[in-house]
């Protein structure tokens, strides 16, 4: 086991003696712990309350709260304290009941100094091996995380391509079958059938479940299509009027306002074009989708030495905080059935990851969405 270095050990000394605590304390000071002093356990509770402890050594008998009372309450509301009990010769018993009640130990007055000092030790490597374990247990949690979505991506990489191909096939024929149905309604030897409008009602649904269908697979074939990226110097407010112009239907019937905060000499970034309008376009219309009429979307860059950061901000309705760890995700959604996959951002995480950009995300419920993207200055590859 390491060792441990005594001036790290953050310690708390309880006695109603103020003799034996100043003695005390003045040997242990010479070996290296120098420990908070308190005359009684109500004493002790404030300071714990104010003050991060590791050990406290407390005696047994002292007027007010008793020893043992204050170890119970030491246990209640701090768990990872370990205490350790100073008893009488005559009072052994109460240092049982001690340990029943949670102490690390106990040792009868009068204490041998050296023999305190390791129990101190004792009692501080009992901590350090407890926040390892609970280190290695959050370790093994996220590797474990981590395998399950690898394994869950690798089987969703495998089976998508094969589902979208299988997929299309019917599709277009459904697409077809609805289409003649339309014709064949629409004519004026139709007209006067009185399920007209009921069939043709049909036929738009059917019609807009095969769109819905067909952005499923194709942006499933879009997430599992190796694609090899065409790194140039890329202009990001070209590439987001291109990208707005694309979305501008969609902006126009909410009346959206477009915030523009692009510094001209913060804007170019080395990276794939094309695949960074994909992310843009992903981006933009989650952003779209979280608005009322008369939103706004900010669009702003700023630099540090080696990358720019493209935040696209909206104050829209904003994430709940549960969600937040979850927007990557494939698949996931809070849009209603017929207006969203659960692949945008996913696929948007997907391409920056092999661009090596990042992407951050910040939300608050009823104020709005900030995704922040840092991308390159330059090419990085020859360094």
């Amino acid at each position: 086991m390491d060792r441990v270095y005594d001036d790290k050990i953050r310690l708390l000394l309880v006695d109603d003696e103020e003799g034996f605590r100043r003695t005390i304390s003045k040997r242990l000071a010479k070996r290296g712990m120098i420990p908070v002093q308190a005359s009684d356990g109500e004493e002790c509770l404030g300071i714990l309350k104010t003050t991060p402890m590791d050990v406290v050594v407390l005696d047994v008998k002292m007027p007010g709260i008793s020893g043992i009372d204050t170890l119970r309450l030491i246990k209640q509301e701090f768990e990872n304290i370990q205490v350790i009990l100073l008893t009488g010769n005559v009072a052994v018993s109460d240092g049982i009941d001690g340990i029943k009640s949670g102490a690390f130990d106990y040792l009868t007055k009068p204490v041998e100094i050296d023999h305190l000092v390791n129990k101190i030790k004792q009692a501080f490597e009992i901590i350090q091996l407890e926040k390892e374990k609970q280190k290695e247990r959050g370790y093994r949690e996220k590797l474990e995380k981590k395998m399950i979505d690898t394994e869950r991506l690798v089987s969703l990489g495998t089976m998508s391509t094969g589902i979208a191909h299988e997929i299309n096939n019917p599709l277009a024929i459904i697409n077809e079958s609805a289409g003649f149905m339309k014709q064949v309604i629409s004519s004026p030897e139709m007209s006067m059938f009185s399920q007209k409008d009921a069939l043709l009602l049909g036929i738009e649904k059917i019609e807009k479940s095969i769109k819905r269908a067909r952005k499923i697979t194709h942006e499933l074939l879009g997430h599992v299509k190796k694609q090899d990226s065409q790194f140039s110097q890329a202009n990001l407010k070209a590439l987001l009027y291109e990208t707005l112009g694309l979305l501008k239907r969609e902006i126009k019937n909410k009346q959206i306002n477009i915030n523009w905060e692009i510094d001209p000499k913060k804007n170019m970034v080395w990276s794939d074009p094309y695949q960074l309008r994909q992310v843009m376009m992903n981006l933009l219309s989650n952003a779209i989708h979280a608005l009322g009429e008369n939103g706004s979307i900010t669009l702003s860059t700023r630099e540090t030495s080696e990358d720019i950061i493209l935040e696209i901000k909206d104050d829209g309705i904003g994430i709940p905080k549960e969600n937040l760890g979850k927007i990557f995700d494939p698949f996931f959604t809070t849009k209603p059935f017929d207006e969203g996959t659960g692949l945008g951002l996913f696929v948007a995480h997907k391409i920056l990851s092999g661009l090596g950009c990042k992407i951050d995300v910040t939300s608050t419920v009823g104020k709005g969405t900030c995704f922040q993207i840092r991308l390159p200055k330059y090419d990085k590859s020859n360094e």
